[in-house]
This record gives C-alpha cells, structure tokens and sequence, in this order.
C-alpha cells in the first residue's frame, strides 16, 4: 500500500518527504500543470478556427475556458500519471490558497484519479504541522476555485481585449492588464506631478546653542509671533505660499538681516513642554509589509523577497509567505513569548499576550501571519541559514518576537526660546523604556543604533534659563517634488486602494519593468514615454479600467464569489457582455482612436511633440525646411525632458553636433553626440566617402559635458592594442562593449578570451600586465567542457553528479548536467549552498531551461541562447563571437529595440497574464 503526495515544488517535496512514512511518495507537479493557451501553438486543433480560440474562453458557451497543458508541463504530467498508477490513495498537498486550490482541482482534473483522494492544508512545513495535516485532510474547495478561475478568466478578457487595441493604436507588442494597468497609471500620475511641480524657496535660521556643557540645536520658527514658512506651506503647483496662509516667506536678504540683528543678544527660554508618549510593536508580517520592509531594510524587489521567502516556507523555515493576515496562532504566541523571556527578560515582555486580529475585508489566503515556522522560534543564529537568507528570515524572526513584547516609553520635549522678536524652537527624545525597540525597529536594521539615533538628549533647562548661543547660520531651503514610488511605496498604495492581491504585487512590479513601462533606477520606478501614451489612452478612453476605486470593487466581488456571496456568471456577462461591456466598449472606442493622437505624449512646456514609434521615443517638430523627427535617448526619462534637452536634440539631428576640437594627429573634428543608447564621440563626419565614421560610447555614468579632447581622443582609439600573450603570440586588446570595458585575448580560429574590466581598473590605462592577470583568472564557457568551476557544491542528491558554480559572460551561474542557472545579482559565492543551488536548477528545469538531446541542432541552439542572451543567433560558433565583441557597433536600432517584439509576434503571448500568482 502507498500514497501519492503531490506538491507544487521540489524543495517542498524534499522537505515533505522526511516527515512522512516510507509508505508516502511526494511528488512536484512544478506549479501548475493546465492553463489557458498563451500561444497559437497551443491551441487544440479541435477549436482552432473558432473566433474564440485566440481568446481561451468561449465567451458565448458561459465564458468556458479552454484548458491545454503546456509543452513543458506534457513530461511533469505523464511522471506524475506513472506515480499515481502505483498507489492506492491520492493526497493534494498544494498551499492553501486561490492559487494552491486550484492547482490541486486542475490535478484532479487531468489524473482522473479512480483511488480515493484526499486535500491536505497546513501553513508551515515542520513534523509537527505535516502529521497534524494529515490527520484533518478535507474536500477540494470548489467555490474557492471557482473564485480564482473567475479571476483568470477575467485577467485574460481584459488582457487579450485591450492589448490588440494598444498594437493597432501605439505599438506592437504593448500589453494592458487588469491591475497593471492600474499601477502604470499611479506611476505615471506621480510623474506627472513631478513634472508640474514648482519649486519653491525659503530661508530660516539654524542655532546651536549650550547649556550646562550640553549644546543643543534649535530652530526658527516665528518672528514678531508670525510663523516663519516652512516647505508644508508651499503649492507644489505654482512654487508659491498657498493661499490663505498667514506666514513669513524669508529670503536671503531677510534672513542675514535677521541674523545680523540678533548676533550677540541674549536668549531666553520661554516655555517647555514635556508630552509621554507609549508606542506599540507594529504587528507580524503580512505578504505586502514583508514586501515593503524588505524593500526598505534589505533593498530588495518584491519578486525577489518572495522568492526568498518561498524558499524558506519550503525548507521549512518559516510559515506560508501568501498570506494577507496578522494573526497569530496560539503555538507562535506562545513561541515569541519564550524568545522574549529567555533573550530579553520578563521587564520586555507584553503584561498579556498581543492579539492581532485582520481589519481587511479581503484578508483570505492563510489564515496566520509570515512568522517562524514550528513550537519552538529558532533564532537566525540557529538556523544555519546565510547571505540574503538569513538577512530575512532575522526580519522575520525580530518583528514576529517583537510584537509580544512590551510598549516603549518615550517623552518628548519641546523647548521655546526667544531671542529679541525671534522664535526659535528645539525638540528633544527620552527613551525612557526602549521595550520593543531592543528587538525591532521599523525601517532600521540595527535596533540598537536606532535607539541612539531617536533619542535626542536636551540638557535640563527651565523657564527663564538663559542658554549660551554658540553658533547661529542663515540656511536656504528649496522645496522638493513629490518623490517617486518605490516598490515598498507601490506595494503600500495598491493595497491601501484595495486593488490586487498583496500575493500578486510582486508579479506585477516584475511585470511593469519586464513589458517596458517602468525602470527601476536607484530603487525608483519610473515610468516611460510609453507608459505615459498607455495611460492617455486608457484613461480617455477606458476610464474605468484604470480606475483604482473601480478596480477596488471588482477584487470585492471576486472576494465575495470565493465566500459564495456573489455568483460568477453573472458578474462576467455583466463585465464582458451587452451595451456597457468591455467587448463592447472596444469596438465602438476602436473607430474614435486616433492612432497618430494615441502615440502622442502631451508634456508641459515642450513645443515639440514626443510621440512613441516603431524603434521607441522620438521628438517631431516643425521648422522652415519641414518636419524634424529626432530620437529620445533610452535613459532619458519623462521627468528629466526639459526644453534645454529637447533644443539640444533637434538641434544636433539638422545642424549636427557642435564641435568639441580636433583630432591632434588626423585634424578631423572631434563631436559628441547623444544616440539611442546615450552619449558618444565621433571622429569626422558622415559623408559618400565616410559613410561609418570611428566612434566610442562614453564609459558609463560619464556625462557628455566633461568629455575633453584628451579623453575624446583616447576613447576613439579603443579597441587598444595592449600588446601580444607571451604563450600564444596573440593579440591582447582594451575595449568598450555592450556590457561595459574589458578586455580580449584573440586568437583568430582559436577563439577569443573574455574579462570583463572592474574598478580601479580603467579601460583607457590598462596595462599588459593587468590585462594578462585577469586573462589568467578562472572563467567559464558556458556548454565549454574544459572549465574551472568557481566554487564546487557537490553531488546531486538524486543523479550522484557534481554541482559547480562557474563565471559566466553574464555573472556566475550555477551547472548540472545540461542545465545552467543563472545565480540573483545580489547571491553571495561565499554563501551560495548545495540547497539553493537545487532550487535554481529546478526552477530553470521546470520552465524547459534543459538542453535536448535528441539533435545536435537543439543543442546548439541551447548553447547559443545560454551564451548570447537574446541576440537571435542562427550561425555557428565563429558568428557568436564575433557578435559578442562588437555588438554595440552592429546593432541596429531596429534589431535591438524589436527584438521582444519580434518574439512577441510569433508566440503570440503578450497579452498573456503571468500565468502563476499573477493578477
């Protein structure tokens, strides 16, 4: 007798597996294992030529959905149809979630099982929770499926209805989505802000003054008992006081006049305040705040926090990540109780246990906060864990024990001081029982630090003391626009709104960078010029679906159709079908677009038009001799175009660009110039005769203003023969390429060496030597067979094969077999472990990342993807190479920015939503 246990991962398998008899067999199924077609491909003959088929959904048949199982999933599916042909009982061991419900519902779906079938739930992975599991399985839970395929249903209408319009109307393979879009539009509405904001100025007086040996910072804040203007008084519209406010607006002038007048007159105290102040632990993690915490402390994105997470709640580590609760068991109460005891002392301890109880409506996934996994809290000490995991699960493990313990007591103090007619003002913190503060300080990552930071010492004073002016300084200030969403601040809006899932949020951030609506730059999202035209259009035309209160009401029914309180047809007939629905609505809006209006971008103070073209942003503007169309950088952001920019672009594309000297040994002018991929120079100019003129982009984070000759010259004499390899007689030469300098050791048929060139190193001063250092420093191939692993793991638990990490051209990776995985940008190698190695390999492997074996053609093909990332490559070994060295120069614009378009096109997926976790 044994039991199938199907899971959704390996590492949760593996993990599984040692709690469980030999009798259980855990499998994964790799997610989910059925889907609505997301290519042409895809589709079953059967239907192909119905008008639906594209679609997925037969909206005519009650909106029946079209389930096909993915090419990479046919293997997993067959595996697990083998495994199920030897036991005598099924167990579906999925999260207890929409997500996790459903996968075990398509399960049963597609093994028809004909033994008896259980659905296990728990919400950690410790002995304990499996056991107890197994003893209260229960029944799939059909309304919650039903919930979570009405949202699929309803995500592929909106994408693959909208989307089509967005091709015809803006560009080809642009991508709406019924949340996504909502979160493009905060972003670009928080641009827009920025670029109608004006900034304002203001001057104040800053004084350090002493008592008792003891100085002190004070501020002005009256004069002639008005309040002097702080930035809060300012319209960010207009950069002036807001109307209405009765405030001093100080200029410089004014302010050193000030200055000038009290210098050397006494200062008075004239009124303390002293205000008690308790503060209370924030409580434990959900899904959305680990996000924003993680984001904040540990600067990592949303998609990578769960993906850390996730494989801490498959270790075992810590309870389910997808969870929209604070709620704590009484076991985990329990257990940080202890923690708090034994580490801190009962003075730290809570008077009676905190009980956090969910205020959102929508609260449904698990049912307990992301907290530490078991009976018992292991500290990050104990855990054995390393790097970027351990870092988390310390965040996780500090907020869940300091939200049992005790109030902090603070007072704060507020001290008037006067000198002549001047108000000044000085605030001070005493921490006078730090309680939660010792284990966990939001937003800091070291408590103890913090503590120091928020207390802020003032020396006894009282009314009538006359305190010493030691220094006193006019200070300018100038208003700051509002500043731009992070992912935590992001995160933090969409759930204040009601729209999405905390669950989803990381998908969709991921989603709006991948598709091209927003950078991530310095932790910032910024939105592009496409965003900005998406938008417009959705907004003037589709108002609702972008509408977050709109949106918000659409995720409420769908929380009402899981608890049986909405019916699900009903609601997307209503959404899809009839006068007002969305099919509807497209094909009357579709005849009123227009396509030249749509891919225009209205921006304040720019004459110039931006509109959005096949290759990207370009500028168009009318002068005497016609027409000027110009092209928009691609790090040149909406905020940052200003006129001064846009003046200097035109004008380079009909006068050229100004000259900045002459080559001192050729004579030929020396120019700057800026193109789609940033700043270069260029020696000459394009002429019948010089139709390619020499040229070198400028190293990055140069700008183009402090480019001299000198540099200009050095740069245009890249690649710079650094001399020959005293092993093989072969060239060694410096160059700039499409990921930045390095340096080349060519030996023509032979092959060519890569290294790339890190700071202090420069690509303009490298010398021989340095050069054949680093050419003698480990580096792999990827596919090469003679390699030198960077750090070597171990075997493979199941095939007895050793598991390395080797350099690649795009950073280390990780191999087995034929399958490579690439490690975070973020992965410590001194940290990297035989276990996270397992779990990239079977991430990669489940997403069809293994080389066949079946013909010489695939593998190649493999190789060459694995190598040459998304260049399309369809020679052999000796086109690669040459592409690698001088990509930058034979890219076209087109190829280089239609690339995902191109691939779009023929897989027919853009409109597709993510397919696991997504909104």
């Amino acid at each position: 007798m044994s039991t199938l246990v199907i899971v959704e991962s390996p590492t949760k398998a593996r993990t599984i597996r040692n709690f469980l008899p030999s009798t259980y067999r855990v499998e994964a199924s790799m997610g989910h294992v059925r889907d609505l077609p997301s290519s042409a491909e895809e589709i079953p003959e059967a239907v192909k030529g119905e008008k639906w088929a594209q679609l997925g959904v037969n909206v005519e048949a009650d909106f029946e959905p079209l389930y096909v199982i993915p090419k990479d999933k046919k293997k997993i599916v067959k595996e697990l149809k083998d495994a199920l042909k030897d036991a005598t009982e099924l167990i579906l061991a999925t999260d207890e979630d929409r997500e996790g419900e459903s996968i075990s519902w398509h399960l049963l779906q597609i093994l028809k099982p004909k033994v008896p079938i259980k659905r296990m739930v728990f919400h950690e992975i410790t002995r304990e929770a499996i056991r107890d599991a197994l003893t209260h399985c229960r029944d799939i839970d059909n309304r919650v499926v039903q919930a979570q395929e009405t949202r699929r249903i309803l995500d592929r209408l909106v994408g693959y209805t909208l989307s089509p319009l967005l091709w015809k109307k803006i560009a080809w393979g642009l991508s709406a989505g019924r949340v996504q879009s909502v979160a493009v539009r905060l972003l670009v509405r928080r641009e827009r802000e920025r670029r109608a904001f004006r900034q304002g100025s203001y001057w104040d007086l800053k004084a350090t003054l002493e008592k008792s040996k003891i100085s002190f910072d004070a501020k002005l804040v009256t004069v002639g008992n008005v309040k002097v203007a702080n930035g809060s008084d300012f319209d960010e519209n207009t950069g002036q006081i807001t109307a209405g406010r009765r405030v001093l607006l100080l200029n410089e002038e004014q302010a050193r006049a000030l200055l000038a007048r009290i210098q050397n007159k006494p200062w008075t105290v004239g009124n303390i305040e002293e205000r008690p102040v308790t503060r209370k632990p924030s409580p434990p993690f959900t899904t959305s705040t680990l996000q924003q915490e993680a984001n904040r402390k540990l600067r990592l994105g949303a998609r990578e926090t769960m993906r850390i997470a996730q494989s801490l709640y498959e270790r075992g580590f810590i309870t389910y990540m997808r969870t929209d609760s604070v709620h704590l068991s009484e076991q985990a109460i329990t257990a940080a109780r202890s923690c708090v005891q034994e580490l801190y002392g009962s003075e730290y301890l809570s008077p009676q246990p905190r009980k956090y109880t969910t205020k959102s409506k929508g609260a449904q996934e698990a049912h307990e906060a992301i907290r530490p996994a078991g009976s018992t809290f292991r500290t990050p000490q104990q855990t054995g864990l390393d790097g970027i995991d351990f870092r988390l699960y310390d965040l996780i493990w500090k907020r869940t024990v300091a939200s049992q313990m005790a109030d902090s007591r603070q007072t704060h103090v507020t001290v008037l001081t006067q000198v002549e007619d001047a108000g000044f003002r000085s605030s001070g913190k005493r921490i006078d029982f730090p309680g939660f503060l010792r284990a966990y300080v939001e937003g800091s990552d070291d408590p103890n630090a913090a503590l120091e930071d928020q207390e802020v010492i003032l020396p006894a004073l009282k009314v009538g003391d006359k305190p010493n002016c030691k220094d006193v300084e006019a200070v300018g200030h100038e208003t700051q626009p509002p500043a731009r969403y992070t992912e935590a601040s992001l995160v933090k809006m969409l759930e204040s709104e009601g729209v999405g899932r905390p669950s989803t949020y990381a998908s969709i951030i991921g989603t709006i960078v991948d598709r091209g609506y927003a950078k991530l730059i310095a932790n910032a999202l910024i939105p592009t010029f496409t965003a900005f035209a998406v938008t417009t259009l959705l907004e003037t035309h589709f108002p609702d679906l972008v509408d977050t209160g709109f949106t918000s009401r659409m995720e409420q029914t769908l929380d009402e159709i899981a608890t049986g309180e909405a019916k699900w047809l009903p609601y997307l007939q209503k959404f899809y079908t009839g006068e007002t629905g969305l099919a509807t609505q497209v094909k009357e809006q579709e005849s009123q677009i227009d396509a030249k209006v749509a891919r225009t971008v209205v921006l304040e103070n720019i004459t110039a038009k931006v509109c959005i073209g096949k290759y990207g942003a370009y500028l168009e503007s009318e002068n005497e001799e016609g027409q000027v169309k110009a092209s928009i950088p691609q790090d040149l952001t909406p905020a940052d175009l200003d006129p001064e920019k846009v003046e200097f672009l035109l004008k380079q594309k009909t006068e050229g660009p100004e000259k900045l000297g002459l080559h001192p040994d050729t004579g030929e002018p020396i120019y700057v110039l800026i193109g789609n991929y940033g700043p270069y120079v260029q020696l000459g100019d394009v002429s019948e005769t010089n139709k390619k003129p020499k040229r070198s982009s400028l190293p990055k984070g140069t700008d183009k203003d402090s480019v001299t000759v000198d540099m200009a010259v050095s740069l245009l004499t890249l690649p710079r023969l650094l001399g020959t390899h005293p092993d093989t007689g072969a060239k060694v030469q410096a160059n700039l390429g499409m990921y930045g300098p390095y340096v080349v050791h060519d030996q023509g048929k032979v092959g060519k060496d890569y290294r790339s060139i890190k700071v202090p190193d420069d690509v303009l001063t490298i010398t021989l030597d340095r050069a054949l250092e680093l050419l003698s420093q480990p580096k792999a191939v990827r596919g090469s067979k003679s390699t030198t692993p960077l750090k070597e793991l171990g075997a493979h638990p199941e095939s007895g094969e050793l598991i390395n990490v080797y350099d690649g051209r795009y950073g280390p990776y990780v191999k087995h077999g034929d399958i490579n995985a690439s490690l975070a940008k973020d992965e410590s190698l001194e940290n990297f472990t035989l276990q996270k190695a397992l779990d990239l390999l079977a991430a990669k492997e489940a997403a069809g990342g293994g080389k066949s074996s079946k013909s010489k053609k695939s593998t190649k093909t493999t190789a060459a993807k694995s190598e040459t990332a998304e260049k399309k490559t369809t020679t052999a070994k000796k086109t690669t190479a040459a592409k690698s060295e001088t990509a930058a120069k034979k890219t076209t614009a087109a190829k280089s920015e239609t690339a995902a378009k191109k691939t779009t096109a023929k897989k027919a997926t853009t409109a597709t939503a993510s397919k696991k976790k997504t909104e």
